[in-house]
């Protein structure tokens, strides 16, 4: 890396690929990009009650042709990938007007696709023609650098997020709207500003506190908002002044002072091993402790060197976990619970408390 400074929580104003190109090759962790959109508006849009929709219609927006926008994309694309960390991602939204140009141009790059999410809005623009579907939905490709990159996702932080569920790639959240949204003159701030839950999701899967975010299309500055309550760096992008300055004093109010520590979520492959011996070496259970599945159908008794045993078959929580269900293996610390005040507990919670004491 170079040992140019990076200008790290600054609004930079300018042309994005000119400002990418200068900064250090592989410097951040992360780009989100919400590029133009090209949306191909054909005349003004009202209402039933004939009052004009405020639609997208800034210059920016604007490309003369497919094969212009198509040339623009691979530029700063090109630009964002050089500047992306060798194990960093890439994000990217647009909707159905330009989101399969950027995805082919993203493979023709070499970027590799993780997966496409969708965000279904909950409540979109209604199509007041009534001519089409109502577009209640924009997409996100999350790319890695190449096929073999070893890239970030913290899937138990995901999965925490979604009440210990697997979080799937349809996320349903509402447009930004009321409170969040920014006003200038009564006015939005800018047609385009996206809700801080999206980005919130968006950071919290795929970085970590202290990493470098950049977005090339820094806008209203959601991004850099929500990396700042987040613990991260950001780096914003913009080539409207005034947006960089309504962005910059949006940031300014937000204080950032969490500890560090609550804002990450460690992934259980890095977390210490703790063997189901210690759980009987800290008296939190004890030899003859019966445990049970969770419908209680399977039960067997706990050793003292850390075994458990049933009426024909002897072995470690895992062994004795997949003997009794047949199964060619078994997580013994999720499969079996003990009894306590009548409830059934999942052993795993021990384990749990015992890296809670060595951290």
């Amino acid at each position: 890396m170079s040992n140019v400074i990076l200008p790290l929580n600054k609004v930079l104003v300018g042309d994005c690929i000119a400002l990418m190109e200068s900064l250090p090759e592989g410097s951040v962790d992360m780009i989100f990009a919400d590029p133009p959109y090209n949306l191909q508006l054909a005349g003004d849009l009202h209402r039933p009650n004939n009052t004009k929709v405020d639609a997208v219609d800034d210059a920016w927006d604007q490309f003369e042709s497919f094969s212009a926008y198509d040339d623009f994309t691979k530029r700063w694309l090109k630009a964002a990938r050089r500047v992306l960390r060798e194990d960093g991602t890439l994000w990217v939204i647009g909707s159905y007007h330009n989101i399969f140009r950027v995805g082919a141009i993203l493979q023709d790059l070499g970027f590799w696709m993780l997966n496409d999410v969708i965000w279904r809005k909950t409540n979109p623009m209604p199509n007041f023609r009534g001519r089409r579907f109502t577009n209640a939905h924009e997409t996100l490709i999350w790319v890695a650098k190449d096929k073999d990159a070893r890239y970030r996702f913290n899937y138990e932080a995901m999965k925490a997020l979604n009440d210990d569920l697997q979080m799937r790639s349809d996320w349903t959240l509402p447009i930004c709207s009321g409170g969040e949204r920014l006003k200038k003159d009564g006015t939005k701030a800018h047609p385009t500003q996206k809700p801080e839950s999206l980005l919130y999701r968006v950071i919290l899967s795929s970085t970590e506190p202290g990493d470098i975010i950049l977005d090339p299309f820094f806008g209203s500055g959601t991004t850099g908002a929500v990396a700042r309550k987040l613990g991260r760096n950001w780096i914003g992008l913009e080539q409207d002044r005034e947006y960089a300055e309504i962005a910059t004093a949006r940031i300014k109010r937000i204080k950032a002072d969490v500890d560090l520590e609550l804002l990450r979520t460690a992934a259980k492959r890095s977390q210490p091993r703790i063997p189901f011996g210690n759980v009987l070496e800290r008296g939190l259970l004890k030899p003859g402790d019966v445990l049970f599945d969770d419908r209680r159908r399977h039960s067997a008794k706990v050793r003292a060197d850390g075994t458990l045993v049933t009426s024909d078959f002897k072995g470690s929580i895992h062994q004795v976990g997949a003997f009794v269900q047949k199964a060619p293996s078994c997580n013994g610390w999720s499969f079996w619970h003990v009894e306590q005040k009548g409830q059934l507990v999942p052993i795993d919670a021990f384990r749990q408390k015992i890296r809670a004491e060595l951290s």
